[in-house]
This record gives structure tokens, sequence and C-alpha cells, in this order.
């Protein structure tokens, strides 16, 4: 199930949002009443959400209760968690499976379609990170989705929407779950030096802006740790490992999506300087000596802080202040 836009809810999404708000239950008529329809035609829809998976009571003193919910992305469901947003998810698309869920959002970015259209895998067959490498995405065990922005950036200012999607995410995380969780420039949220989820930003663009950017997220929500290959199991966690315990999938989907939306348009406000000032206070490369791998380059200094365009400052080991926008981070000891 998909839902295009903002200006109506599909009836199972209304369904589940009047089960949500009424957890003692509500009544056949209400919800009929409510929605436009039949008693009968309630019910259906009951059914079907039954079918996919929810466990719904009926009983004539408090009609229908939701009782207990799947472990599974719904379009219908993601839309009627999230509520009204600004841009991002406005439009939720989910696919039991796809190569990348940015493979889609670049073809939707080409055929024309607007910005905060958010697309959700629960399986990928090619998930990738940064610099082409591969992003383990097994079914049901993590968010694997993507969005399509259109700012008005320049294309050297687009690493603000990294820096602003990294502070976006981390809280997001912590309000789900509880758990600390910090920035590793310049795309990670890590948990006690393990990553946790990444960001992979790829963007078209003219010489003098932005014509759209697919912001890519993925996140170890429920992978245990036998799921890992060995030679990730010392880099990598999840936050069910962190937790100890299994994380709701959807409720972390549309507190992301809510909170990326805040984020972002706090950027397209004009108010960089306050998320890069978050970021930096949750950054643990910040203050820290490191040494960045660039191509076949390698550069040491001290990492300061960001500079307006969403650039790392490094202040190199000879003392000079360089603007860094990617490349492998290590960590001085």
């Amino acid at each position: 199930m998909s839902i295009r836009g903002k200006k109506f809810m599909t009836t199972d999404a209304k369904i589940l949002s009047a089960l949500r708000a009424n957890p003692d239950g509500v009544s056949g008529a209400d919800l009929a009443e409510q929605l436009g329809i039949s008693r009968a035609a309630v019910w259906a829809r009951i059914e079907e959400l039954r079918r996919v998976g929810y466990e719904i009571e009926a009983g004539p003193h408090f009609g229908y209760r939701l009782v207990d919910e799947p472990d599974v992305l719904l379009a219908d469901d993601l839309l009627a968690r999230l509520g009204q947003t600004r841009v991002i998810g406005r439009d939720i698309r989910v696919f039991e499976q796809t190569t990348s869920t940015n493979d889609v959002i670049e073809k939707l970015a080409r055929d024309g379609v607007g910005e905060g259209v958010a697309v959700f895998a629960e399986a990928q067959t090619k998930g990738r990170g940064r610099l082409g490498r591969k992003w383990l995405s097994p079914a049901r065990r993590g968010l694997w989705f993507s969005v399509l922005l259109r700012p008005e950036l320049r294309p050297q200012e687009a690493t603000q929407l990294t820096v602003a999607s990294a502070t976006a995410l981390r809280r997001a995380i912590e309000a789900g779950t509880g758990l600390q969780a910090e920035i590793k420039w310049p795309n990670d949220i890590v948990m006690g030096g393990r990553k946790v989820a990444g960001i992979l930003t790829e963007l078209s663009a003219e010489p003098d802006r932005v014509r759209y950017v697919v912001l890519g997220i993925g996140v170890d929500v429920n992978l245990g740790a036998g799921e890992f290959p060995p030679e990730l199991r010392k880099l990598a966690t999840s936050l069910k490992m962190e937790a100890g315990r299994t994380i709701s999938r959807a409720e972390l989907a549309t507190a992301i999506l809510r909170e990326l939306d805040a984020d972002y348009a706090r950027l397209c406000g004009g108010g960089f300087a306050k998320v890069a000032d978050e970021w930096e206070g949750h950054c643990q490369t910040i203050g820290r000596d490191v040494t960045i791998q660039i191509g076949e380059r390698k550069i040491r200094g001290r990492a300061e802080s960001l500079d307006d365009a969403g650039a790392l400052l490094l202040r190199t080991e000879h003392g000079h202040l360089e603007h860094v926008t990617g490349g492998d981070v290590t960590l001085e000891k």
C-alpha cells in the first residue's frame, strides 16, 4: 500500500489512527461515522488489517481495540503514525525488496516527483554505503530507506544535508530507544564506538545549484550479533543488541522522518548554524586527533569544527586549516 500526498489518508490509515487514539476501543458505528462509510465496510477493512498481521479485538462493549501489531512496514501505517509534516514523508512508499532505495528515489527524481517522498524497503539486494561499499540489508531487521530532496543550495553546501540528517537521526534514535548515540564524521551514528546507522547523500547538480539530493539512511535495528559477517562484528552493532530488547521499526521510522523534517525546515530557513552547533555537541570526532584517508592522500590533524558549508575544519599537523568534505576517518588514541 502506498499513499501519494498528505491531502488525504486512506481508510486503513484513518482506522489505525482512530484505534491508536482510543486504546480502550472505538465502536464500529463511530468509525463508520468518522469515515463516512458503512459499518460493513469498516468490518471489511478491519478484516484486511487482521490479514496482514494486526491483532484487533472486537466486542459488544468496546467495539474494536488494537491489541498488537506486526513487525512490518506498511505505507498506510507509517502515514497514520507520522501525522502532518512540512515536507519529508508527505509521500511514503514501501517495497518488499529492491536493489537499493537510493536507486528508486533516483528514478523518481528524474521523473520529476516532488521532494519529500520517502521510499522504504524491507530488504535490499544491493544496498550501498559510501565509496560504493555494500550495506548489509537483511529482511525486516532494519530500516533501509531514502528520501528525495530539492533544496535551494549550492553544490558546495550539500554537505549541510548530511550534517542535518545526522543530528535528526541521532535525536530520533535516542528518543526511541533511550540509548545514547554519537555522531562520527562524516556520516555515521555510533554507540560504544561501533556503527549502528549510516547516511549516504548522492546529488545531481549544476555548477551553481543543486537539482536534487537522494538522502539514503540505513539503521541496524533488530539484527543479532550472528547476523553480521565476521569482519563487521567488532565494527557494527544494532539497537536491539545495545538495548537488550526488540525495537519497533515502524515507531522508529516515523520518529526519524519527523526529526528529519524538522531539521530540513531549520536548514531551509537559514538555521544551519544552530544545526551545526548541535552536531558538534554530539560528534565524537570534534576535538580529537584524526587521520583522514582521501583517495590516495592521507592527512593528519585535529578536527576543530564545521565551516559554514558543513565541511570539517581540520588543523593539520603542519598548522594549516583544511576544509574536508569527505573521507575515511580514524580516531587517534
